[in-house]
């Protein structure tokens, strides 16, 4: 890990709570392996983490620019990262 970051990740409540992984479990681990260069590994560590940054930045462009469809891409987007969280989500719970 990048040195001292793993020291600022914030505890997964749920997980504390219920001691079952949430839907979200991975996403800063995901966040910090990407930092470090490891693009393979934070792909493992959370499936959507990519599709994520991808919504999040079209979103950022959207908002500056105005995209005459950006609405129906952002849609898409949003759908095809509950989709990837989800199936991600039931293959490590079962």
């Amino acid at each position: 890990m990048i040195k001292g970051i793993d020291e600022y990740m914030l505890p997964c409540m749920w997980k504390k709570t219920f001691n079952v992984d949430c839907m979200g479990c991975g996403m800063q681990r995901s966040i910090a392996l990407i930092l470090e260069g490891k693009f393979v590994a934070a792909l493992y560590m959370y499936p959507a983490i990519y599709t994520l940054i991808a919504m999040f930045t079209f979103l950022l462009i959207h908002l500056k620019f105005h995209f005459k469809n950006g609405h129906k891409i952002l849609l898409g987007l949003f759908i095809l990262n509950i989709s990837i969280i989800v199936i991600s989500f039931l293959i490590k719970t079962f």
